[in-house]
Formats: structure tokens, sequence, C-alpha cells
């Protein structure tokens, strides 16, 4: 009898055997070229991603030496801008007090890359409209279909779906996987990590 383990981890196999590799590949490209181009990144992300988004960003500085910001970061702004414009409105009004332009770059993390049809994650849609507007690149790491986000990313990681009981935690567990692979990818990657320093 196969344990539940043993078909989590099959499908985590499964999803990362499926994983476009060229759409990470083109990721880390135009990640790089922000940097090149003196731009900022700017890590969206809600719930579980708010906490992929800061670590994110926290990897991009240290091993990168991408200038990278999460929103979620600061709890006394993203609140303050939640009771002033709204859940909805807070993530936008964050990026435009930020002075978001054309050089600069959103990623988001997103189980469902947000729908204002569905009422789901709105919030990152209106920060994807003020990138736009802004003429900042749009790139994701979503799962599902991707929804909003992908449909408007300059590009766009997309986590196979192989279990519709787990599309949030494989979405969110691989995520972690793409930006480790990311700020690890030759194109982006400064330093060295701690742990591989140590010989």
């Amino acid at each position: 009898m196969t344990s539940f383990a043993e078909t989590y981890l099959a499908e985590t196999a499964e999803i990362a055997a499926r994983l476009d590799a060229p759409s990470v590949e083109r990721l880390a490209v135009a990640l790089a070229a922000i940097r090149e181009g003196g731009g900022r990144l700017f890590v969206l992300g809600v719930g579980g991603s708010a906490a992929h988004a800061s670590h994110a960003a926290a990897d991009f500085r240290k091993l990168c030496e991408l200038e990278a910001y999460a929103p979620t970061d600061n709890v006394a702004e993203l609140t303050a801008r939640i009771n002033d414009d709204g859940w909805d409105g807070a993530l936008a009004s964050w990026l435009e007090g930020s002075r978001l332009g054309a050089a600069d770059a959103v990623l988001v993390f997103s189980v469902g890359g947000g729908s204002e049809e569905r009422g789901v994650s709105v919030n990152l849609v209106r920060a994807l409209e003020v990138a736009h507007d802004a003429g900042a690149k749009v790139f994701g790491v979503v799962g599902r279909d991707g929804g909003y986000t992908h449909a408007v990313a300059d590009e766009s990681v997309l986590i196979p779906v192989v279990s519709d009981d787990r599309v949030t935690p494989h979405t969110e567990g691989m995520c972690a996987v793409v930006w480790h692979l990311l700020v690890s990818h030759p194109a982006l990657q400064v330093g060295t990590a701690k742990w591989e320093s140590l010989r």
C-alpha cells in the first residue's frame, strides 16, 4: 500500500519533471536585465506567498545584488494602506508610493495569479495594472491556469497541476524551488552562499 508521503513526493517529482525549464531560463535572463539596467524588483505575494516574497527578496538582494523589496515586509505601512485604500488597493498604492518605473519589475508569487471575476487576490490584479501603466516588467511564478498574472506577464513560470486536491501546497512548495533556482542561476548569482563557501 502506498503511503501519503510516497504519493505526495511522487506528485512533487512529476511536477518538477513537467516544469517548463525554458520559461525559468527566460525569467532568469529577464531578471538579470533588470539588475543590469539599474532597476528594482518588487516581489508580491499574499498569504503563504507573502512569506515567499520576503524570503525571495532577501535572496535576490544578498545573492544576486538585485535591489529587491517585498511590500508585505512592512506591516505598519501595509496595514495603513489597507486602512486607507482597502485591501484590494493596498499593494497598488504601495507600488505607486515607491515610484515604480519602466526600469523596474514586479514578480508575483501566487497559487492562482489573481482574478477579479472570481474575487480572488484582486490586490494582485490592481498592483499589476499599476505596473503596466508604469511600463514596468511583470513576472510571475503561479499555479492553476496562472490567472491574471500569467495573462499579462512578460515572463511567467506556470506550476503544473498534478492533483486537484493539493494545488496550493504543491504550487507554494515549487515556488520556493523556482526562486532558489533563480538566485542560484549563473545569470543572476553574484556571491556564494555561506555553506557553499565552507569547504
